[in-house]
Order: C-alpha cells, then structure tokens, then sequence
C-alpha cells in the first residue's frame, strides 16, 4: 500500500493546524501557499500546535519523486480561491479531488472552472484555530467535518479520520454551509469591527441586538432560495454558537487585527448579492460589507 499524502493549501491558521495534525498521523504532507514567512517557517521548523509539538512538512507542492498530489485540502482565504484555482492543476492530479473547507459561498464554484465538477469537493467545519506566529497555531476548540458525498473522497476521508478528526458524510452539504454562513454573518464581521472575541457580543445589548438582526437577514435569504437550515431559530442558533465559542477570536477578526483583507464579500457580501437578485432588503448586511470594506489593509496575508 502507498503511503498517505495530501496537499495542504494555505498557510493560515486552519492550513497550519491541519497540517500539523496530518502530519502528525504519520501522513506525508505538501504545503503550497503564497505567503513566503508562512512558508520559509513551515520549511523550517514544520507545523507546531501551541504546547504540543512541531511536525514536519514540506513545502514544494509537488511530492518528493515530483509527482502530483491526488488529493487537496484548500484552505486559503475566499479571496485567494481564484489564484488558487488557477494553481492547483500544475499539483493536483487528473484523477485527484480538491476539498474546500472554506469559508463563505463560490469557492467551490471557482475551483471546478479549473478543475471540473468532479474534481472538487465541498464540506464544512466547525474546528477553530488562531495563528499566533507564522507556522505556529493554537487550537480554538473541539469541532467536527462534514464532507459531501464524492466519488473520489474514500481515501481522503480515511486520512482525516486517521488524523483524529470527527468526520462525517452527509447527503445535504448545501444545508450545513448556509447554516455556518448564516452563523458566520452574524459573528465574524461583528467580532472583527468591534475587536472582541466571539462570547462577548452576548455581554453588550446593542452588539447582541444587531448579531440578531444579521442573522434573520442571512436566514430570509436562505429562505427565499428554499434552503432548508440545520436549525429553526437563526438568533438562538447563532448565540449558541457564540457562547459555545465565547473564548475564540474569529477569523475575520484575526484578518483585521493583522491588517489583511478580510472574507467579508464570500459571506455577508454573498448574503447581499443573493437578496439583491431576489428583491430582498437585507440593510444591515449591506452596512456591515461597507463597513468591513473601508478599514485599511496593510497587507495581503
């Protein structure tokens, strides 16, 4: 049997923390991202998990024989997908599979226009991770994987099991991500303006008042394109989820507190693309893209 092996692409947070948890399983893991400090300290001193150790990774792209990747693990950025996109054919094998566990809608979309429909794969997770220092992360909390029903994932599901990972197929993905979106609208773009981890927005009535309102916007979006939600109640589901992971800084305010571009356009900016084709006023969505869109970017990380 050939050894395990995967793509991992991005050098973020996520990207850090699954690589450092493949490769601790044993599996052979390629790193190809952009960020040449991410890179250059992966290169050096491998994937480290804050307090428990340092695994090692490569980061040519290809394998060491120079050989293509069968399976990817994409987890850049929303705003990166298109750069991805256009990469991944040069290291993904014919027959291989790219997993997108991003956020936000589209991205998926963007990788099939470079790899075809069957060559990607879409799924959701709930795991965390913040990025203390390039190639160093700390874990943000237990969390699971779903993965869509896909031909070629077998393989790639049995390396995240392998890895430790809670993972799990499901028949409807499309519910699962516009459940996380809608969740993520309400969250992330709040935490980020306000620079406050995710439990603190219960503590401030305005703050909570208007994660409330965002989420009945995302949801009535939702709603008018007939899908069907993991939950009933979007403000119950999203203050859940805060409580739940009231100790972990967001990705998006992890974007702004580095002065990176942030993943507002995949998420609440998808959220008022979609109400906008379907007359459907979404106004605080629309105030928080704005919002988001004007602080200054220093760089593009």
């Amino acid at each position: 049997m050939k050894p395990y092996s995967i793509l991992v692409v991005g050098t973020g947070a996520l990207a850090t923390f699954f690589a450092a948890r493949l490769s601790a399983a044993g599996i052979t893991v390629n790193v190809l991202g952009n960020w040449q400090e991410g890179l250059s300290a992966l290169s050096q001193n491998g994937a480290q998990l804050e307090g428990i150790g340092s695994f090692p990774v490569q980061t040519k792209g290809l394998l060491v024989d120079g050989r293509k990747a069968r399976f990817a693990l994409v987890l850049v950025k929303s705003w990166q997908t298109k750069r991805t996109a256009s990469q991944l054919p040069a290291y993904l094998a014919r027959d291989g599979v790219a997993l997108t566990l991003q956020n936000g809608l589209g991205n998926d979309e963007i990788l099939a226009k470079s790899l075809g429909p069957s060559g990607v794969a879409r799924g959701v997770t709930t795991l965390g991770a913040t990025l203390l220092a390039p190639g160093l992360v700390r874990m943000a909390g237990e969390g699971s994987i779903s993965l869509e029903t896909h031909p070629r994932l077998a393989p790639l599901k049995e390396m995240l099991l392998r890895a430790g990972f809670d993972v799990n197929v499901v028949s409807d993905v499309r519910s699962l991500v516009w459940s996380k979106l809608v969740v993520s609208t309400a969250i992330n773009p709040l935490t980020a303006l306000l620079r406050i981890k995710n439990g603190e927005l219960l503590e401030h009535p305005t703050a909570r008042g208007l994660m409330g309102a965002l989420a009945c916007e995302s949801a009535s979006v939702a709603g008018m394109l007939g899908v069907t939600l993991q939950f009933k109640d979007a403000v119950r589901a999203t203050e859940e989820v805060a409580f739940r992971t009231a100790e972990n800084q967001s990705s998006m305010l992890q974007d702004v507190l580095r002065g990176s571009l942030t993943e507002v356009d995949a998420i609440n900016g998808a959220i008022v693309r979609l109400a906008g084709e379907g007359k459907l006023q979404v106004p605080v969505n629309q105030v928080i893209v704005s919002l988001l869109k004007a602080l200054p970017v220093r760089g593009k990380i």
